[in-house]
């Protein structure tokens, strides 16, 4: 159970503290500014602080991709940014030692039909996924959207297709929202209702493809579309769901990150439930 941690002032010497402070045993950060297309080299010294501590305290790391990224853009340059930034994502994932980076699934925009936007995918993505090949080499995983627009993938069998156009690359993974997922369509709330999203994943993906799952609650009620999150057990999803969803042998081993509101005191408060819900599970 962890969080997304700020860097501001480096990775090592602002990411770290407040891990540290919300009782983190995984974390999730930007590498880049996640509203640009800057691709910043990085503080080696502080790279290595980060490394070497992380490994020292059993702390899995993962990145988040910049938010404007979208292979299925019908603006080449935009598509080209695309590449360059995901790839920086990437190297910096390496860099750091993260496990994996998680990117948005994108939208087919501009009008277009969703098979030439997932050809598209697979034509500047697939490449991509092909550099990976050093043991530390992070995996990719794809997040799905809350179902605005045209959004390529929303609902648990939209990432079928979104596999398929990139071969099922053993370097790609998955990467749930629960929120998304939950604004998407998926009724997580009732009992069962998590069970029955998990396995509809499984079916879609196979066994192992889940390496992170977002725990985010959310503020808008299921179908909205809406991607406001929420903190655990004050939303629309409820506690209950996430003791389900803790309790899946898809999850099993899998960490859970939260993105939710309130600064360290409500991220502390999210991290140690979802630690109650684990032993109850």
């Amino acid at each position: 159970m962890g969080g997304h941690v700020p860097v501001a002032g480096g990775l090592a010497r602002t990411g770290l503290p407040y891990a540290r402070q919300m009782g983190a045993e995984v974390l999730q950060v930007f590498v880049a500014n996640p509203r640009g297309w800057a691709t910043p080299g990085g503080n080696p010294a502080q790279d290595e602080l980060f490394k070497e501590a992380c490994a020292a305290e059993s702390m899995p790391v993962y990145v988040h991709a910049p938010y404007l990224i979208n292979f299925g853009s019908h603006t080449e340059a935009t598509v080209e940014r695309s590449v360059l930034s995901l790839r920086h994502s990437l190297r910096r994932g390496r860099e750091i030692g993260a496990l994996g980076v998680v990117v948005h699934t994108g939208s087919a925009t501009g009008g277009r039909p969703r098979s030439e936007a997932l050809a598209q995918v697979r034509e500047r993505l697939l490449p991509l996924l092909d550099e990976l090949t050093e043991d530390d080499d992070p995996f990719l995983l794809l997040e799905s959207t809350a179902g605005q627009g045209s959004s390529l993938c929303a609902r648990t069998w939209d990432f079928g297709p979104y596999f398929e156009a990139l071969d099922s690359h053993p370097k790609l993974g998955v990467c749930l929202d629960t929120c998304h997922v939950f604004a998407a369509g998926h009724d997580l709330a009732p009992p069962g209702g998590m069970t029955r999203t998990l396995d509809l994943l499984l079916d879609t993906v196979g066994g192992g493809r889940l390496k992170l799952v977002h725990a985010n609650d959310s503020q808008e009620g299921v179908g909205s579309h809406r991607d406001r999150h929420a903190n655990i057990g004050s939303g629309r999803i409820g506690a209950d769901a996430f003791g389900e969803l803790l309790a899946h042998p898809a999850t099993h081993g899998v960490p859970l990150v939260i993105e939710t509101p309130g600064g360290t005191a409500g991220h502390a408060a999210d991290v140690a439930r979802l630690k109650e819900l684990r032993k109850g599970g």
